[in-house]
Order: structure tokens, then sequence, then C-alpha cells
């Protein structure tokens, strides 16, 4: 079996972050500058690092501290995180993942994305085989795999 280079594993990446996107439910929300990509890869970066001040989150994302405040705010008002005065330098703000699950947190992590899947494929009849590879891919490339690399 011959490996995989750098580029599909990037190109197979962001495939799956756009299916993921794709799987959000949006329904009742209001139009946001920030995309679903960037709310989840700050919110993953704020659960990695509990009590982080937005700069941080902007120097491991590589967003601009623009781009975080704003899913930080996005992020506040679905519920997902809450923020404190940081005691050390009380013009910075700490954030942290929410202390009880929100009703949005819950409706997103329990929105279904079979649909995206199945639309996305040549064959929808590969759908539980798809599934499959994702949920092997998903137990041994979690957020953990990052932090193992370096990254």
């Amino acid at each position: 079996m011959a490996g995989v280079n750098g580029m599909e594993l990037a190109l197979l990446g962001r495939t799956l972050m756009k299916l993921g996107e794709a799987a959000i439910p949006t329904e009742g929300l209001g139009a946001y500058g920030t995309s679903e990509q960037s709310v989840v890869i700050v919110a993953a970066d704020i659960r990695a690092h509990p009590g982080t001040p937005v700069k941080d989150v902007a120097a491991r994302t590589g967003f601009p501290q623009s781009r975080v405040s704003a899913c930080v705010a996005r992020l506040r008002e679905a519920g997902a995180v809450e923020t404190d005065t940081d005691p050390a330098d009380r013009r910075r703000t700490l954030i942290r993942p929410a202390a009880a699950v929100s009703a949005r947190v819950a409706e997103v992590r329990a929105a279904d994305a079979d649909h995206v899947l199945a639309a996305a494929l040549e064959d929808p009849d590969r759908l539980d085989e798809v599934k499959q590879a994702l949920r092997l891919l998903a137990a041994h490339l979690g957020p953990g795999a990052l932090a193992r690399i370096g990254g």
C-alpha cells in the first residue's frame, strides 16, 4: 500500500473540516463574521488550554487577535465558554470552557453528520464503511495527536 503524502493529508483534512462545518446546525443563528472552522479551532484550543488569554490563543492558532476575540464572543453567546478578568492583569480576559453544557453546545454535539457524508460520497451505499474509517481516524488522531508532534 502506498504512503500518504503531506498534500493528500492536508487536502483530506480540509475536506473533512468543510464537511464538519456543513454538519453543524446553524438554523436560527444570526450572521457572523467568523467561520465555523475558526470557531471550532478556537474552541479546541481553549479546551486544551483552559484559563488562557486571547493573545495566547492567537499565538497558538495563528489567527489575528481580532478573529480570536470574535470567535470567543460567538462561543460565549453559545454558552460554550466563560470569561473572567485576569487577576494578575485586569486588562486581560481569561477564557475557559463553560462549566455546564449549554443547549446550543448540546445541539451541536448531537447533530448527526450522516446526511452531509452521504451527499459527499460518490457511492452513498458506502456511508457505513466511511463512518467506520472516520471513527478509526478519530480514535487514533484525536486532539492529542497534534501535541505528540509538537503542534
